[in-house]
């Protein structure tokens, strides 16, 4: 089984009750890139990579596109059923652009399962759980606001809320993780993520501020090195999520010695095969990790939820998607949600999910 056709669509995801802040940026609707792959036997994988904008990282919508417009032509006629040779030429086309060749690999795994009949799960080892825990990400606020969220999301289900900050005055965003362990307290494991946004100044103000709020810093600074420069002088656990762009990034985060988990984007770092190996390092290291990626619809969700299923329970922190923050899903009947904090593991082979085409519309480009 080979591939035949690629084809390319586009499509915007207007934000509920948007726009969405975090500390760098503001959001009112994600541009996100769907890949479909055709085999010469008919069957058909959907991937989906969706980066939140021009400035949150390196990775763009237009770049995506670009990459793969770039990759495309070469990859007709290549194995449908050799992931890993797959990247490989990938590899060989186009240096780096992780998150346009994770569109490629999810579409990939999506088109294997289908053909052996097996979930995508069962293609990365086998699932540990069929409900996966969810979190909450409040977006920025002010304290009242964000710690009636929390309390409501908690009400909800939700075990993990994660408070973003960064991006103003510190001492909001100290009000607001105060005003928050008010309100919920112990009834779930709390967050507080800057996206980047502090300085190593802000981070070691907000963090000996609420010395005793049991709370973990997510991407407190910038850079790795900011980061390793404030390590020993803080007293909360540090995740790190923006800094892993790759297998070597989380390597060397590692050797460092500068963070207590991470929080893993699955097409930033290359896809579902990308992520599997990420995970087994995690888990030989026991580094507890969340599995999520920035935004997208149904496919990327679903491809989030099937790598979050094969990982250790006891290192799953939890699973995100932005399902609960866009207006609709690509599979009517399979779309995936949230019920009680948690997500449902889709149950179809490959991915689970069967996009209605027509939401699409005609396709930017296709390759045959």
């Amino acid at each position: 089984m080979r591939i035949s056709e690629i084809h390319v669509y586009q499509k915007q995801l207007p934000i509920i009750g948007g726009p969405y802040t975090m500390s760098r940026i503001t959001l009112h609707s994600i541009d996100s890139t769907i890949v479909k792959l055709v085999s010469d036997t008919g069957l058909v994988g959907w991937g989906e990579v969706a980066p939140l904008g021009p400035v949150y990282q390196p990775q763009h919508a237009l770049g995506a596109r670009a990459a793969i417009y770039e990759m495309a032509p070469a990859l007709i006629g290549q194995s449908a059923l050799a992931p890993l040779l797959l990247r490989r030429q990938m590899d060989a086309l186009l240096t780096g652009h992780n998150y346009a060749k994770a569109a490629i690999d999810i579409a990939l795994m999506d088109m294997i399962g289908k053909h052996h009949g097996l979930r995508v799960c069962d293609l990365l080892g086998g699932a540990e759980t069929e409900r996966l825990p969810a979190y909450y990400a409040t977006g920025i606020g002010e304290p009242d606001e964000i710690a009636r969220m929390s309390v409501d999301k908690v009400d909800e289900g939700y075990r993990r809320i994660q408070i973003k900050a960064g991006g103003r005055d510190v001492a909001i965003d100290i009000a607001v993780v105060h005003k928050v362990w008010e309100s919920v307290g112990n009834r779930a494991q709390l967050v507080v993520d800057t996206n980047r946004g502090m300085t190593a100044s802000q981070a070691m103000r907000l963090s000996l501020a609420c010395r005793d709020i049991p709370f973990s810093f997510e991407q407190p600074c910038n850079t790795i090195d900011e980061i390793a420069a404030i390590r020993g002088q803080i007293p909360h656990p540090i995740i790190i999520d923006e800094s892993t762009e790759s297998l070597d990034d989380l390597l060397r985060i590692i050797s460092m010695g500068i963070c207590d988990g991470f929080g893993l984007k699955m097409t930033r770092l290359g896809g579902l095969n990308a992520m599997a190996t990420v995970r087994d390092i995690c888990a030989a290291r026991s580094i507890p990790h969340t599995c999520e990626d920035n935004w997208g619809g149904d496919i990327v969700a679903a491809a989030v939820l099937h790598i979050g299923a094969t990982v250790e329970p006891r290192l799953l922190e939890a699973v995100w998607t932005s399902g609960i923050y866009i207006e609709e899903n690509y599979d009517p009947v399979n779309g995936i949600k949230v019920d009680g904090g948690h997500f449902q593991l889709p149950t179809g082979p490959g991915l689970g999910i069967v996009p209605q085409e027509s939401q699409f519309g005609d396709a930017l480009a296709s390759f045959n």
